[in-house]
């Protein structure tokens, strides 16, 4: 099992950026594929973007695709979201997850308490 804590999220104003921070502790980090999903009020937690465990490969929502930047640190066992130009519809919880390479939440086996991104127009 994997322990997530997000950090970042915060309030920002529409065009701005947050870097998202996803400290992992328990089986070994770098084992793990690394995802960040998002729920907003009223919607499905969807997916954002994921990270492979080796080979550096990743994967992205087409909704952030050339804003958003997955990475990951396996040294210092975290995970990071950078996003820019943000739009207000980004605006939701983001969580960080651990578990097997994909784009569904049910790849993932341990998950974060989420972080708060509001982005303002």
């Amino acid at each position: 099992q994997v322990q997530l804590v997000e950090s970042g999220g915060g309030l920002v104003q529409a065009g701005g950026s947050l870097r998202l921070s996803c400290a992992a502790s328990g089986r070994t980090f770098s084992s793990a594929a690394m995802g960040w999903f998002r729920q907003a009020p009223g919607k499905e937690r969807e997916f954002v973007a994921a990270h492979a465990r080796i080979g550096g490969f990743t994967i992205y929502a087409d909704s952030v695709k050339g804003r958003f930047t997955i990475s990951r640190d396996n040294p210092k066992n975290t995970v990071y979201l950078q996003m820019n130009n943000l739009k207000p519809e980004d605006t939701a919880v983001y969580y960080c997850a651990a578990g097997k390479w994909g784009i569904r939440s049910s790849n993932y086996d341990d998950w974060g308490q989420g972080t708060q991104v509001t982005v303002s127009s």
